[in-house]
């Protein structure tokens, strides 16, 4: 399966210039053979949108949605977006996939980064959500939630064979490590791929990292992208092609024989 990642520089607050900019990036992908469109964690409201996050946040069948489902059915191909949802007086970070024919799937981010974060969302209990998409099972997580190996080590004993990350990651320090270096030991350690789909540029809250990457099995990148450029990346998703390094690097067929 062939998969698109979005690094994206959003205008905080703006969902209609950010809903835009994915039409864009979906309309290319598409052309250019992708299945899969992956945008940044809170992609739509923009991630430093501050205590307007809150007005902006909608239902998982909402506005935004509905837009998102119309983009998949036009261009046939599906699409994950970070979005602010509303579900009663909660509101929860998290990802919506939308796929052709109307299935749906949403993801609440359960490990919440800052105190920004804390104060804007709830967080939910961790779970493994996963779909069939593509020929592949699919896993989702935001941001924060995969610098915890408990949660992907969670979707790869569920079957995951990738796993989707929409991020927000800010520029510091431990940017480059964590995009360049832990990233791609998650997907080694659970011989999965791993797509990490970043902001760029900056709002008036935060500055971001870009260094989105899509990594394989045996831990390379597939692709990947600098810091500061808002761009579309492409990777093509083939589990076959990694048997060896699945059979050199036996950890969930061992783990599960010694538990």
């Amino acid at each position: 399966m062939r998969i698109a990642a979005l690094q994206m520089s959003a205008t905080a607050g703006d969902p209609a210039a950010n809903l835009a900019r994915i039409i864009a990036a979906a309309e290319r992908a598409a052309s250019h053979g992708a299945e899969l469109l992956v945008a940044p964690e809170l992609a739509l409201p923009g991630y430093g949108a501050g205590p307007a996050m809150t007005a902006l946040a909608e239902a998982a069948d909402g506005p935004a949605a509905k837009r998102l489902a119309g983009l998949a059915e036009a261009t046939g191909m599906a699409i994950i977006a970070g979005f602010a949802e509303r579900d009663g007086d909660a509101v929860f970070n998290s990802a919506l996939f939308v796929a052709p024919g109307g299935e749906r799937h949403v993801y609440r981010k359960s490990h919440l980064y800052g105190a920004y974060e804390r104060e804007l969302f709830a967080a939910a209990p961790p779970a493994a959500v996963t779909l069939d998409f593509g020929g592949l099972k699919l896993g989702m997580l935001i941001c924060y939630d995969v610098e915890f190996p408990e949660n992907m080590r969670r979707l790869a004993l569920a079957g995951a064979q990738a796993v989707l990350v929409p991020t927000a990651l800010p520029a510091g320090d431990y940017a480059a490590f964590i995009a360049r270096q832990m990233v791609p030991v998650r997907a080694f350690e659970n011989q999965v791929f791993v797509a990490y789909v970043n902001h760029c540029g900056a709002d008036p809250l935060f500055a971001y990292a870009g260094l989105s990457g899509v990594a394989s099995p045996d831990g390379r990148l597939l692709a990947a992208a600098e810091a500061d450029k808002a761009l579309l990346l492409f990777a093509d998703l083939d589990p076959a092609a990694y048997a060896a390094s699945a059979a050199a690097n036996s950890y969930l067929t061992d783990l599960r024989a010694s538990s």
